[in-house]
This record gives C-alpha cells, structure tokens and sequence, in this order.
C-alpha cells in the first residue's frame, strides 16, 4: 500500500501533464518560427536514453525483480523464478503496446487512404506528399523535414510571403475537407490508443520511483508535442477553425490519464507484491519499446544525419545514472 499512499498526488499530475502536451502540439502547428528540429531531436534522443537506462536498471531490475523476489521469498530457487517471472513480463509488455502499436498503425492507414481517395478526385500531385500523413506518425511528423525538402525550396511566393511547411501547402492545395476531417479525427483516435498504456506506464513508474516517473513523464510529453500536431492539423485545414484542432488534440491526450486512473484502481484493489511485480514487469517493456520504436526513430526523423541524437541519447543514460547513484549514495 505504500507505493499508492506515497506518491498518487505526483503520479496523477505527471501524468496528466503529460498527456495534454498534446495541446502544445496543436498550437505549435501554427508558428512556423519554431520549427528548431535539432533541438526537438536532441529531447527526444535524450528522453530515449533516460527511458531505456531507467527500464532496465530501475524498473525492471530494482522494481520487477525485487518484488518476484518477495513474492518467491522462502521458496526453493527463489532468485531464479523471480528473474524468470521479470523476463517474461518484460517481453509480455512489449507484446502488449507493440499490439496496440500494430492497431495504430492500422487506423492510420486507413486515415491515409481516406485522404487520398478524395485527393485523386481533386488535386492527385499536390497530395502526393501529404496523403503518407495517415501511414505513421513519425513521418507525419517528419513529412516538412525529410521527404518533402525539395519541394520547400520552390515553395516561396513570388510577392515575398514567408513560405509555410510544404505538408501544409500540400494539405491546403487540396479541397477534401471531409477527408482530411476523418483523417484528424481516426488519427486523434489512435494516438488516444497509443497514449493509454503510456498514462499506466508513467503511474506505475513514478509511484514506484517518482525520479524515474518524471524521467518517463517528460520522455512521453515531449513525444506527444509532434502528435499534437498530427491531429490538429488536418483537423484544422478541413474546418477552417483553430479550437476544433486544439480540441481534438486535447481528447486525443485525455485518455493518458485514464490509463494513469486505471493503474490507480489495479494497485489499490490488488497490492501483492506478485500484483506489483507483473505491473513493473509490463511497464518495463512497454518502456523499451517506445523508446525503441517511437522516440528514436522520431529523433532521426528530424536528425538524419544523426549529428546530435546519439550523442543526447547517452548524455541523458549517464545523467540518469548520476542521479540514481546520487540517490542511492
């Protein structure tokens, strides 16, 4: 009971901090001077090293292990069983978020071929850039960085105006408001799935460490920034009005804290050290696996030549090693 007296207050705030980052997101989409990609990149490189080195040196070891070690205590090879039981959670985590990672990417899809099927009634080369906004996130987020660079260096007007991203351009060249409407809105939903584990995960983790939990909640609020973006865009474009991107990005980021208020509910009706250790165990993957498949490959997105996220992804291991050895000291 201890981890949920302790620290519920700072759990609950992180992550719902966390989770309407997504706002950012959305108001960010309109200001094109702040488009700093090293620096996004160099946050999130650094956000993966803080998550992975936390997953594996905190969580899983300090956390899950300790708590099957309770649970196996007395029992004949107890030491094994317990570092057997993490194992297999950790891998059950990365099962579980890289399912509901596969449902993402199929919604986004299915977002993308919306798009395009009203594209190719109207404007087919204009959307050529745009329509892969429905395939990923990451390369909705990247679509103005990398693919569509080129076009950018045309994209000036003759009378001097400032040039807006090209994936903007392209999505304002195209008159399919219903298409990009739905498009926002399926894509707001899978990010909403997406964002659910990642509320537990952010709950479990900081009533276990409240460093380790600040460490995630920073690590997914600034991975949720650029999802903000591809909600609200779209959502904009189609209808002309600011709140209803910014609403849709804020619904898309509430269900962060419905997974922190599920992990609330598990902990208080189930607090065994095994209910603890499953939990720490699962979150320990999920972890892993969003640094591994969003955060990083995000990051290179925005750094293709990898001149910072390497190197921030290790400066954030070795700063998150110095405060666990600060801590423990």
């Amino acid at each position: 009971m201890s981890y949920a007296q302790g620290n519920v207050g700072l759990a609950f705030g992180l992550v719902i901090g966390s989770g309407l980052c997504t706002c950012i997101g959305s108001l960010m989409v309109f200001c094109t001077d702040l488009a700093n990609t090293k620096l996004l990149a160099a946050s999130l490189g650094a956000s993966a090293g803080v998550m992975l080195y936390v997953s594996f040196a905190e969580v899983f070891t300090g956390k899950a292990v300790s708590a099957f070690n309770e649970h196996y205590n007395g029992q004949e090879g107890a030491e094994g069983k317990a570092m057997r039981s993490a194992t297999y959670c950790f891998f059950a985590g990365i099962i579980l978020i890289a399912m509901l990672n596969a449902l993402v990417h199929f919604l986004e899809a299915l977002a993308g071929r919306l798009s395009l099927g009203h594209a190719d009634r109207k404007k087919p080369k204009a959307l050529d850039a745009a329509s892969g906004a429905g395939a990923d996130v990451e390369q909705t987020i990247g679509a103005g960085v990398d693919g569509l660079a080129e076009e950018d260096k045309t994209s000036a007007s003759e009378d001097g105006e400032i040039p807006v991203p090209q994936n903007v351009q392209d999505i304002m060249a195209c008159d399919h408001h219903e298409g990009l409407a739905k498009m926002g809105v399926l894509t707001g939903v899978a990010i909403a799935l997406h964002n659910f584990p990642e509320g537990l995960a952010t709950f479990i983790g900081t009533l276990a460490e409240p460093r380790a939990g600040i460490a995630l909640a920073i690590a997914i609020a600034l991975h949720n920034i650029p999802e903000g973006v591809c909600v609200a865009m779209p959502v904009y474009y189609a209808t002309g009005s600011k709140f209803k991107g910014f609403f849709w990005s804020f619904l898309s980021g509430v269900t962060e804290p419905l997974g922190g208020l599920l992990g609330y509910f598990i902990l208080w009706k189930t607090v065994t050290p095994m209910a603890y250790a499953i939990l720490f165990g699962l979150v320990a993957g999920m972890m892993v696996f969003i640094s591994l498949r969003e955060l990083i490959p995000t990051a290179l997105k925005y750094d293709p030549e990898d001149r910072v996220t390497t190197i921030a992804m290790f400066s954030g291991m070795v700063i998150m090693a110095a405060s666990l050895l600060v801590f423990t000291a």
